[in-house]
């Protein structure tokens, strides 16, 4: 076990615990008189042994533990790759209209409400209005945009309902809050700015945000409002 030369403050992310980190200033010499790598390590952590400031068990397992810590903040901090890059979805237009929206909705420009309704697996008509920002950071929406499955409603999105049971639930989110006892109908709050989405088709959206219904032969009806945010000031 040859030693090296290991700075203190890169000793944490060099090696996977506090006994691979002694060894490395354990030298072929000492083992050779000592014939003992448990007694070699304590004299290591006591100083007698290795060259340089050795750090001490807590030190090193804190180290380690701020290391982590950095390296995950790291990668939640790292730009996730769009689902809709490189997918092709000409002639699919939820799906089109989808991939336009993915970059601004994920960086918090733009806020999208689905409204999808359509058959499930069990034949039943559904319906929901889904907040696309959601699901795309609780849903993997690879096998949407590569077409192998189809956006459905969930009993989790922000409201949904089983036209055959005549089940429905409402959910808020992160972005939307959901106000459905109200005179005016099914409204959605944005949390960020406050603004109101009135969904009533009848009714005008509300303030920075516009209605657009497609059509979608792989769906009963899809319709989508945009809302632009604007932070309180």
């Amino acid at each position: 076990m040859d030693g090296f030369d290991t700075g203190i403050q890169d000793a944490a992310m060099q090696f996977n615990s506090y006994e691979e980190y002694l060894d490395h200033h354990i030298t072929q010499t000492d083992m050779f008189y000592l014939e003992d790598v448990d007694l070699a390590r304590q004299l290591v952590e006591l100083g007698y042994r290795g060259n340089g400031e050795i750090l001490r068990r807590e030190d090193f397992e804190a180290r380690k533990e701020a290391a982590e810590q950095a390296r995950l903040q790291k990668l939640r901090n790292k730009p996730k790759k769009l689902y809709s890059v490189g997918k092709d979805v000409e002639g699919h237009p939820l799906l089109m209209a989808l991939a336009q929206r993915e970059e601004p909705v994920r960086s918090g420009k733009l806020a999208t409400i689905i409204f999808v309704r359509d058959v499930n697996s069990k034949g039943q008509e559904v319906s929901a209005y889904i907040d696309y920002a959601q699901r795309l950071k609780t849903e993997d929406l690879d096998p949407v945009f590569e077409c192998k499955k189809k956006l459905l409603p969930r009993p989790s999105d922000l409201s949904f309902y089983n036209w055959e049971t005549q089940t429905s639930t409402s959910n808020a989110t992160p972005n939307f809050q959901v106000i459905a006892d109200n005179e005016e109908g099914l409204l959605f709050k944005n949390k960020r700015d406050r603004k109101v989405i009135n969904v009533d088709p009848k009714a005008k959206p509300g303030d920075n945000s516009v209605r657009t219904e497609l059509v979608d032969p792989e769906y009963k009806q899809i319709v989508l409002f945009d809302h632009i945010t604007r932070r309180r000031s």
